[in-house]
């Protein structure tokens, strides 16, 4: 049976009803930073899934306790969780997956191997960009992501 995962990220204060349906029925949860209010961090842990969330450039004194770079296995793939792409540097190297946000645009990319998720912000559109948010499904070391655009 497939595991589910929720991506999210840039949520910057807003938790959709929609995003929070979706979630609550996934066995993981990632959360890629910028949740700008704690409320949003306390919601997604009182939801089944276990959670696993980032520091972004916009959460402050409240998130000091959220690590930069996050590393950690689901179903035998090696995850590394970073708010900005850049913060991934050579952790990536040990990576199966690399999550992040900070661009608040979805982007799926396999570079050497490895998978590149953003998936998008589902908090507020910004730079002209649409919101959104992903699932992944993992049955062993297959695995699917599903974009899932909010309007």
């Amino acid at each position: 049976m497939a595991v589910k995962v929720g991506i999210v990220s840039d949520t910057h204060g807003i938790l959709r009803p929609e995003v929070i349906g979706t979630l609550k029925n996934c066995d993981y949860i990632l959360h890629a930073g910028d949740f700008a209010e704690e409320q949003i961090l306390d919601q997604l842990r009182l939801l089944r899934g276990r959670l696993y969330a980032v520091r972004g450039n916009n959460d402050f004194y409240w998130a000091q306790n959220l690590r930069r770079r996050l590393r950690f296995c689901i179903e035998g793939l090696e995850f590394l969780l970073v708010h900005d792409r850049y913060d991934a540097g050579s952790a990536a190297a040990e990576a199966d997956v690399i999550v992040y946000g900070h661009t608040h645009r979805y982007a799926e990319e396999v570079v050497d191997g490895k998978l590149w998720l953003n998936p998008g912000s589902c908090g507020r559109p910004r730079f002209g960009g649409d919101i959104s948010f992903a699932v992944m499904e993992i049955d062993g070391r297959d695995y699917r992501v599903t974009r899932i655009p909010l309007s």
